[in-house]
């Protein structure tokens, strides 16, 4: 019974030391920005190389000449370059130019040409003078029917104030031809915040034969109560020429008429029609 107890505590022991580590053990290596897991086989042999390596006489290692990068030399030029530059650059002040008077902002005359259809001849003919008048006298252009070409050309001249008047005369001219009242298209020239819309029934809905008409039939309505109910409750003026529709009025006011023209032509009926227009009207009229 001793003999078992006294050999006891040097079984413990060699319990307890700890096994040498086997050759077949693995471990992690780093290999090229990626870890790798290699045994310890493999990693004697990757070390042996290395250890030559060092053992290399200063003869052999003079033979070999180093090779730099181009990326590493664009880096170190650029660097340089960063430093010269901060060292010859001078705080200066903002440089002050004198203002440029209105005969230098004035370069050469432009000029603005619109096309006239054959079936707008007789109405531009009758209504010539009173578009005459107001690009003459208010907006200081010249204006011209070329009836070779057949276009209207405008342009400017030495009287001419503001360069902008140029894009105003050029709309008023094509609203005209469009189809507009002459006392409607007067407004592109009073007004600032004002455009024109122009858009096909087929860009909605692709529509063909008898479904064309009635849809452009909607939009009309009897007499054309349609067309002016949506006129009258969003401001705006509307033409139908052929399948064409033009809108002029303000941004809001054209984006409330086009939806309610959208709807129509997709088959709403128009007393649901109007009803969306007023709630829409009353509600942009109370936040102006």
């Amino acid at each position: 019974m001793k003999s078992q107890l006294g050999s006891f505590p040097t079984h413990v022991d060699t319990l307890l030391t700890p096994a040498p580590r086997s050759r077949s053990a693995s471990r992690w290596t780093v290999s090229s920005g990626h870890f790798k897991l290699v045994s310890a086989m493999d990693a004697d042999t990757i070390a042996t190389p290395a250890a030559g390596a060092a053992t290399e006489t200063p003869d052999d290692a003079g033979s070999f000449t180093t090779v730099k990068y181009k990326k590493t030399q664009k880096r170190k030029r650029g660097k340089d370059d960063a430093d010269m530059d901060t060292e010859g650059h001078v705080a200066s002040k903002r440089p002050q130019f004198p203002p440029i008077s209105s005969d230098q902002l004035k370069g050469p005359d432009e000029m603005r040409k619109v096309a006239v259809p054959a079936h707008r001849y007789t109405p531009l003919k009758e209504n010539w003078l009173k578009i005459f008048t107001p690009i003459v006298e208010n907006l200081q252009l010249q204006v011209r029917f070329n009836l070779k070409t057949r276009h209207v050309e405008i342009k400017t001249c030495k009287d001419t104030q503001d360069i902008s008047s140029l894009t105003r005369a050029s709309d008023f001219v094509r609203a005209f031809i469009l189809g507009f009242q002459v006392e409607d298209a007067l407004a592109l020239i009073r007004l600032d915040e004002l455009f024109l819309e122009s858009f096909d029934v087929t860009d909605v809905k692709p529509l063909k034969g008898d479904h064309l008409s009635r849809a452009i039939g909607r939009i009309a309505g009897k007499g054309g109560k349609t067309k002016f109910t949506i006129e009258n409750v969003t401001k705006t003026r509307i033409v139908l020429a052929e399948t064409k529709v033009h809108i002029l009025g303000s941004f809001q006011n054209i984006k409330m008429a086009r939806t309610a023209i959208c709807n129509l032509i997709l088959g709403s009926p128009p007393s649901k029609v109007y009803g969306n227009i007023r709630v829409v009207a009353s509600r942009t009229a109370e936040r102006f």
